[in-house]
């Protein structure tokens, strides 16, 4: 079989130093508080409205802001080393910076080491976060008064505070709690101490992108109650009545009105795509079209730091949007609401001009039992915009199926199916520069959307709940089985996933052991037994309702969890962890390890100890993914 090193092969390692934006707040002045990972990890930068930035922290790990309303104040949350303690701090902005702050130049606001403090939610004067400080498990939802520094408890009623929103006067908060069914939620409107539900607990749906009308009275949400894919909807506060004002039967659709109630940015998912566009946000009649630069998303699908969602600013002028294509590193773009014109503040493609970059085609897998999985495919054999396709030299041409023209190198082609995080997670058109760089070393890349996936409908992410968990699996061997209809050699393809994708990779490899060369799993799930066992216990039960109970399941549990098959494991494994991964911990990789070891096969494993859920430091990554390609090439025989 071929070899080669990574290091033969720069224009990889190239895309792999890829810098990206993204926009966290924006004010009335137009000025965008963003964060930018040119130093490695994701910092804060205000960039100003011609695009020109001014970097504000330089602190050991990644973070993320927000302005103050009304004041040159960002509210900084951060944690140490990856650990997802989220501490919150002030960065004041009415003076010019000497130099970007570090964490003994902010000011701290709610700090308590061992804590999760989550930024949820930022008013005049006020700061709304949620923190498990109670009992390490369930979580509150409280408002900060910055000037007093009074907190007030606004829900206190246990389980899963998720997304909050408070009243403009700031009496009573809507709050998105964590329910016993998967991928759902219901809400609460939390008032003077108590609490009540206007969403039923036990109801199968999803609330998101929640934000008050203006007078008080309504809330609108973004939610797939009683139906198959998201809409938005107005919820009557009085009569508890839902009055929906943006639909689509056939994609997802999610809503942000604007903070005077007169607009509605509306964002409609297809196949990956995001095309957004601006509504009426009384009757939901659509406006006019926001044009993105490209076929993309603001969903990049990054596990250890994904996407904000867009954010208005305080006067509904401007919206703020973080925006990916897959030919596109993350950037920021301002949109004018007035006429929804775009308005890019930074451009990430110029750092990789000259770079060969693939873009995606779109197909549909069949299986066995009649389901049709999405995907996108990355073949780096397929001509670039302007290229000449290949043919007489054999390194492209034809489609490998008999008959066709094609060549016998066709067929031999090398693939590696990506399988994204969640498992409710999406795979969509964003910057990868991993699938990039496997595309750069010769691999076609194939990135499903398996059952489970979200952006298809509420009974696709359904399929794979609980004791379906092996549906899912099985559409790795109906991919796997499909791809000499894209001129792959079935018999060179990897599995490469992160967090519950690489669960997948160690399920394909153990329970499908035929079928795989290789596999790549990042901070994944090898016992989901010993994984719900040892998870932080904030995330226990919101992980139960999604793969099982221990009480109840456990017979499955074990079914299902690729440490028990691993005495079938044949192929070489490459294994990437954070030493301070709360979601799943270190000993999922660790036991994973010294299985795989124990039968003489090759198992690589990196610790990381600076990171949590994922590589959030670029050092660290340059470090990895080199070695993970390499590995690859080793075995795929590029």
């Amino acid at each position: 079989m071929p070899t080669t090193s990574v290091a033969a092969i720069p224009s990889a390692l190239e895309l792999l130093e890829a810098r990206t934006w993204r926009a966290f707040d924006v004010d009335a002045e137009g000025r965008v508080l963003g964060g930018h990972d040119d130093s490695g990890s994701v910092q804060l930068v205000e960039l100003h409205p011609d695009g020109t930035p001014t970097p504000l922290t330089a602190l050991p790990g990644a973070c993320l802001g927000r302005y103050l309303p009304g004041e040159r104040v960002a509210v900084v949350q951060h944690d140490e080393g990856g650990d997802e303690n989220g501490q919150l701090s002030l960065l004041r902005l009415d003076s010019p910076l000497e130099k970007p702050a570090g964490l003994d130049d902010l000011t701290p606001l709610v700090r308590q080491a061992g804590i999760v403090h989550r930024l949820l939610d930022v008013q005049p004067g006020r700061v709304v976060y949620a923190t498990n400080r109670r009992n390490r498990v369930d979580f509150d939802v409280v408002v900060r008064n910055v000037a007093s520094g009074e907190d007030t408890v606004v829900y206190d009623g246990g389980g899963m505070a998720g997304e909050t929103v408070v009243s403009a006067d700031g009496r009573q908060a809507a709050v998105a709690m964590t329910s016993a069914q998967p991928m759902s939620n219901y809400l609460v409107l939390a008032a003077s101490g108590r609490h009540t539900e206007l969403t039923e607990p036990d109801r199968r749906a999803r609330h998101e992108h929640l934000a008050w009308t203006p007078d008080g009275a309504a809330l609108v949400v973004t939610t797939d109650r009683d139906r198959d894919t998201t809409g938005v909807a107005r919820l009557d506060l009085a009569t508890r009545e839902w009055a929906w004002l943006v639909t689509d039967d056939e994609h997802d659709v999610a809503g942000w009105p604007s903070p005077d109630g007169r607009l509605l940015l509306v964002e409609t998912m297809v196949d990956g795509e995001s095309r957004p566009a601006l509504h009426d946000a009384e009757t939901g009649q659509r406006l006019r079209e926001v044009e993105l630069p490209g076929a993309g998303t603001p969903m990049a699908g990054i596990v250890s730091f994904p996407m904000p969602d867009p954010v208005w600013s305080p006067d509904s002028r401007l919206v703020a949007l973080s925006f990916s294509a897959p030919t596109v590193p993350a950037d920021v773009l301002l949109v004018h609401a007035a006429s929804g014109a775009v308005r890019p503040l930074t451009d990430g493609t110029a750092q990789l001009e000259g770079r060969r970059l693939v873009t995606p085609s779109s197909h549909r897998v069949p299986t066995p039992d009649g389901e049709q999985v999405p995907c996108f495919v990355y073949d780096p054999r397929e001509p670039a915009p302007g290229e000449e396709p290949a043919g007489s030299d054999g390194t492209a041409g034809g489609s490998g199926v008999p008959g066709d023209g094609g060549t016998e190198d066709a067929l031999a082609g090398s693939s590696v199916l990506l399988v994204h995080g969640g498992p409710e997670g999406q795979s969509a058109r964003g910057f990868n520069p991993m699938v990039q760089a496997m595309a750069a070393q010769g691999h076609t890349v194939v990135v499903p959307n398996v059952r489970g996936s979200s952006g298809y409908g509420k009974r696709w992410y359904s399929l794979d709940d609980v004791r379906l968990r092996l549906d899912s699996v099985a559409d790795l061997a109906a991919l796997r089985e499909w791809l000499p209809t894209i001129s792959c050699d079935p018999t060179r393809a990897a599995l490469y996933g992160g967090s519950y994708g690489g669960y997948m990779v160690l399920a394909g490899l153990t329970m499908q052991p035929q079928l795989w060369a290789a596999g790549v799993d990042i901070v994944g799930i090898s016992s989901l037994v010993t994984f719900l066992e040892n998870t932080s216990p904030y995330r226990r039960a919101a992980r139960e309702r999604e793969y099982g109970w221990l009480e109840h399941d456990r017979d499955f549990l074990e079914q299902a969890s690729p440490l028990t098959h691993i005495d079938q494991v044949r192929a070489p494994l490459f294994v990437i962890h954070g030493a301070n991964d709360p979601r799943v911990p270190l000993s999922e990789a660790e036991q994973l390890a010294a299985a795989v070891r124990g039968r003489g096969l090759e198992c690589e494993l990196l610790v990381y100890p600076d990171e949590g859920h994922g590589l959030a430091k670029r050092p660290n990554r340059l470090d990895a993914y080199p070695q993970a390609l390499a590995f690859l090439a080793r075995h795929l025989g590029w």
